[in-house]
């Protein structure tokens, strides 16, 4: 199935894209895209503690799981003052 991801900020610079469509098997998590985009940019892992996800606009947690079609945004920490 082919879900999009949008990556953001810091994200974005590490990943090398802002908006890309990956290819994953049924049933995958919000956590498991995290550690398969790792994969290519080991950076990210010190930065998943901080990270949050959007699906199709609605925080969730790293358990939800994706389907066909979905917008999966990769949130880092937003400071301002």
């Amino acid at each position: 199935m082919m879900v999009r991801v949008l990556a953001f900020a810091r994200l974005r610079e590490l990943l090398g894209f802002g908006e890309r469509h990956v290819g994953v098997a049924d049933g995958t998590t919000a956590d498991a895209m995290w550690s398969r985009l790792a994969q290519d940019a080991p950076q990210l892992a010190a930065l998943r503690a901080s990270t949050r996800f959007a699906r199709n606009g609605a925080l969730v947690d790293g358990a939800a799981v994706l389907h066909e079609g979905d917008e999966l945004a990769l949130l880092p920490p937003v400071g301002g003052g």
